[in-house]
């Protein structure tokens, strides 16, 4: 497996262009907010003046965690499945947004400990039923890590569009996610864990001293490949090498909420210019979402007090990147509108 390389968006030149466009839209400078930033990232990750959007997409990855014997979710493993059975029937969260917002889903099994009848709609992509318990032993081997990742690569040369959104489902992967954020960014893990699916506060310390405990036995893990093959998921795996082969290819990463941007800080500690082609849909309710944006200063489009996960974040968010679009390329100029531009500074 050869990680991808992942060229940056710099480039002085065309930012200055795209910059001088947007400062040349009839509104005053910068008051578009947000969305002028996003607007010149989007440009700058296309190449173009004139970006576009096209056929956006959102993977939802499902997988089940070892560390579940752990108890530290407030929800039996089994949820896990028959969620993927309630996107495949379209009756989840996700399916109703990515409809309002006409994105294509798919749902992938990397790792669910059950066996689904197949049918055209489930990919499947099952590196085993589960990771094995981290507080014990590493979640996967190094070959089971290269596989999920090398998986997440391939479906991604599957998938048309030029934005990709990114979803999970996994009962016990925001501890997975924490433990990850919490050897990779050295935030205490008080930071970094939170309620999940609806711990108490004494399920929530009981999650912390877990992975306390399961980091120090794993303390020799230092290699970001070998910190993923320890604590993650084989859906956190698979989405890292999705996001690395996504931006390859120079397609925009539409980031969801915790779990999905512990994959995103493990696919940048491998190619930090994977930065350049994220944009964070929405800053979660789930305890260390927050604290991992700031470390990854990264800043969310939308703040709805979120903690579902599914790629439901990044449905809610696509909206605003065609609005960044739309305005870059059909917004009026100054001269095109004959509209007067500012003549002092300070005037209102």
């Amino acid at each position: 497996m050869i990680i991808p390389q992942i060229e940056s968006t710099a480039n002085p030149v065309l930012g200055h262009a795209l910059q001088a466009a947007i400062n040349n839209k009839t509104k005053p400078l910068g008051s578009l907010g947000a969305l002028e930033s996003l607007a010149l990232q989007i440009g700058l990750i296309q190449n173009s003046i004139q970006p576009a959007l096209s056929n956006p997409a959102i993977l939802v990855f499902a997988a089940d965690h070892g560390v579940v014997a752990e108890n530290i979710s407030a929800y039996p493993q089994s949820v896990t499945w028959q969620m993927v059975e309630n996107f495949l029937a379209g009756g989840a969260a996700i399916n109703v947004f990515a409809r309002q917002n006409a994105c294509a889903i798919h749902v992938v099994d990397a790792g669910v400990n059950h066996s689904f009848a197949p049918r055209a709609a489930l990919l499947d992509r099952k590196v085993g039923f589960g990771t094995r318990n981290f507080a014990v032993e590493p979640a996967m081997t190094a070959a089971e890590c290269a596989i999920a990742l090398q998986h997440g690569m391939d479906l991604i040369d599957g998938v048309e569009g030029n934005v990709v959104g990114f979803g999970e489902m996994g009962i016990g992967n925001t501890t997975s996610a924490a433990a990850l954020m919490h050897k990779l960014s050295g935030i205490p893990a008080a930071e970094c864990v939170g309620a999940g699916t609806g711990l108490t506060s004494e399920g929530i310390l009981h999650k912390q001293h877990v992975i306390e405990q399961a980091v120090q036995r794993h303390r020799a893990a230092v290699d970001p490949l070998e910190i993923l093959a320890t604590f993650g998921g084989f859906e956190i795996a698979m989405m890292v090498g999705a996001m690395l082969r996504a931006a390859q290819l120079r397609k925009i990463v539409l980031v969801d909420g915790f779990i999905v941007s512990s994959a995103a800080l493990v696919a940048m500690r491998l190619q930090l210019a994977l930065r350049d082609y994220c944009v964070f849909s929405h800053c979660s309710d789930e305890n260390g979402h927050r604290r991992m944006l700031r470390h990854l200063d990264a800043q969310p489009l939308l703040q709805l007090g979120l903690r579902l996960g599914e790629g439901t974040g990044g449905a809610l968010a696509l909206p605003l990147l065609h609005a960044a679009v739309n305005f870059l390329t059909q917004m009026a100029t100054f001269e095109s509108a004959s509209v007067s531009e500012k003549v002092a500074p300070g005037g209102a």
